[in-house]
This record gives C-alpha cells, sequence and structure tokens, in this order.
C-alpha cells in the first residue's frame, strides 16, 4: 500500500513537473491562449435581450466606498431587444463587458443624479458602446443639469475620440455616431410630478423626483413593460413620491445605508483624529435610506420583492452583511436580498413569476 502511495506522489509530482516546464514554452503558452481566445470570441452574446422578459441586472452595488469587487452604482433593465443603464459607476461597464452584454444593443443613459459614484464611468460607456457598433448617438435622460454633465464628458473625451476615428477610419467609427446627447428631463423638477420619458417596443419609462436634499433635482425610474414592472430609487432618504410611484411594482431596487455601521466608523474616525472622514461620515445619514426604513417603503406600496443596492458601506464579509441588514426582519421577513454584482431578476411576461439568480 505504501508503495502505492509513493507511485502515486510520484506520478503526481512528475507531472507537476511536466506542467511547469510546458508554460514556459512558447508553443505551449500559444496553444493554451489561442483555445482561450478562441472560446471568448466564439462565445454568444448574452441572451437578456429576448422580448419574453423584463429583467434587471445589478452591474455596481457600491457607494462611493471603496470595495474589491463591487463597482459604484449601476442597474441595467432590458426589455424589448434593448438595455438601459441607471447610472454609470466607476468600474460598471467592466462588469457588463464581462458579461458579453452587447452593446450595440444599449437604449440609453438614465442618470438619477450628479454625484461622482453614479456618472464616472459615462464616457466608457459612450466609447465602448460607440466601439461595439451602436447605430447612433448614445441618449443620456437626466435631470436639469444632465446637458452641463454630457458636455463636460464630450470635452473630456473630444481628443481621444478623434484619435479613434483617425485610427480606425470613419466607416468604423463615424464621429457623428460617437457623440453623447443630452436629454433633459424638466417635468419632476418643475413639480409636474412622474414624467414619461421613454415610449418604445411595448416599454415605458417614467422619472419621478426623490428626496436627495441638498442634492436636487434627484430622480428615481420605473419600467413598466408587458404587465411587469421596475423601480429603481436612485439616491433618496425614505420617500412618499417614490412610495406612490412605486404601488404594485413587481420589484424595488433601493439604495441601502447601514447608518449603525456608519455611526461606529464615525466614532473610531474621531477618536483616532481624522476629523475629516469623521464629519463626512456624521453628514451622510441625513440624504439615504436604511435597509429597515426601505423595507418598509416596499411594504408600503406594496411591491413584490425588495433588491437593496448602493450599500454603504458596501459590505466585505458574511458577518458584516448579516449586521447590514439587522432587523429588516422583523420588518419585511422575505422576498428581500442584499445585493451583490451580477445579481439577475427575471420577470417573464405573462406570469407573477419573479426568477432571482445570477449571470456569473
Amino acid at each position: 500500500m505504501r508503495r502505492v502511495i509513493f507511485w502515486v506522489i510520484g506520478i503526481g509530482l512528475a507531472a507537476g513537473a511536466v506542467g511547469a516546464i510546458g508554460v514556459r514554452v512558447p508553443a505551449v503558452q500559444d496553444f493554451v491562449m489561442r483555445r482561450v481566445i478562441a472560446r471568448r470570441m466564439s462565445a454568444p452574446p448574452t441572451t437578456l435581450l429576448g422580448d419574453d422578459a423584463l429583467r434587471v441586472l445589478l452591474c455596481g452595488t457600491s457607494s462611493p466606498m471603496p470595495h474589491p469587487t463591487r463597482a459604484k452604482a449601476c442597474v441595467a433593465v432590458f426589455a424589448a431587444g434593448r438595455f438601459w443603464v441607471v447610472d454609470t459607476g466607476l468600474g460598471s461597464w467592466n462588469r457588463l463587458a464581462q458579461w458579453q452584454v452587447d452593446g450595440r444593443n444599449i437604449g440609453g443613459i438614465l442618470l438619477t443624479h450628479f454625484h461622482s459614484d453614479h456618472i464616472g464611468e459615462l464616457g466608457e460607456f459612450n466609447l465602448q458602446t460607440w466601439a461595439a457598433g451602436r447605430p447612433g448617438p448614445l441618449r443620456v435622460f437626466g435631470p436639469p443639469g444632465v446637458e452641463r454633465v454630457v458636455a463636460g464628458f464630450t470635452e473630456a473625451y473630444a481628443l481621444d475620440s478623434g484619435y479613434r476615428t483617425a485610427h480606425h477610419g470613419a466607416a468604423l467609427l463615424p464621429p457623428d455616431v460617437g457623440r453623447l446627447e443630452a436629454v433633459v428631463i424638466a417635468g419632476p423638477a418643475e413639480g409636474a410630478g412622474p414624467t414619461v420619458v421613454v415610449r418604445e417596443g411595448g416599454l415605458t419609462i417614467t422619472a419621478f423626483a426623490v428626496n436627495h436634499q441638498p442634492v436636487s433635482p434627484a430622480y428615481g425610474y420605473r419600467f413598466d413593460y408587458q404587465g411587469r414592472s421596475v423601480v429603481v430609487s436612485g439616491d433618496t432618504v425614505k420617500d412618499a413620491g417614490l412610495i406612490a410611484v412605486a404601488k404594485g411594482a413587481d420589484v424595488l431596487v433601493h439604495e441601502a445605508q447601514a447608518n449603525h455601521i456608519v455611526a461606529m466608523m464615525r466614532e473610531e474616525a474621531e477618536k483616532t483624529g481624522r476629523t475629516r472622514i469623521a464629519k463626512i461620515l456624521h453628514d451622510i445619514p441625513s440624504y439615504h435610506t436604511s435597509p429597515v426604513q426601505a423595507a418598509e417603503a416596499a411594504n408600503e406600496a406594496g411591491v413584490k420583492f425588495l433588491v437593496l443596492y448602493h450599500l454603504t458601506p458596501p459590505p466585505p464579509v458574511a458577518l458584516v452583511e448579516r449586521a447590514f441588514v439587522r432587523g429588516i426582519d422583523a420588518v419585511r421577513p422575505r422576498d428581500w436580498v442584499l445585493a451583490d454584482d451580477g445579481l439577475l431578476v427575471t420577470l417573464p411576461v405573462g406570469s407573477n413569476a419573479i426568477d432571482v439568480g445570477r449571470i456569473d
């Protein structure tokens, strides 16, 4: 028996040695790389674009605080052969690209407000979907002020865009297609109430005001498609206007800030003399929603399923995740989830089903 064990160990060591030597051989390297590249190139684009369902993909679930595996705020909604992106937080395009989302099919960007963690990847979305072959300028919807944001990103990327066309040719990268196009949504900011901003292919997108003072105006968005519905809160306190718009929705994607954890962070910052961060941590509870408050809002709106995102602070481990949602089960014991990047919620047309899974 001992001899057999020695033989097995010996064979394993020999195989490992051959493998270690093999990866140093250019021909082996090229063979492996070509196989991986071929598999990647032949992989079909994501199949989220069918007209059989309304789908919600979390492409960024963090907040301004850093996290190694979470991009900043981004929610992609798929319906009728297109996808629409609510906020373009840093790292969010990379998520969609990893999941083989075809940039040609982007319908537009919907910005909730203009904090950096919600707009930081706008230029990359424009560049990458242009390179993918989208058919026209990229529409960027948002509150008044969106035209300034679009103008700023356009100027920041002007040289880059010129280089791309000069290098690859106008036939591949036509300058008139590689533009951002601002669409100002004035109604909610002017007190007109919820405003329909898109009606395409059976999909209706409605913008509504939320309370993120002193950030004003700030919006959320509701998506309705063939009897299924999703509401995305953006950044807000618990808000009666949002609750009214979310009435009866299948899914509410709502921001969440664990203020009890933020308070602990503030106390430790004060003890260690980090006065600047302590001041910021003191201020931020005034314009965000706790997980329990988000659950209350979902209950009051009669929402079937609640997704918590834009997590502050973004939980690094399971212990913190459990602490983050402390108290929520007493308010809403089921039908909610603490999202991470890659969460996929599917709402089949002609059904009441809510399928929760992952894209990766």
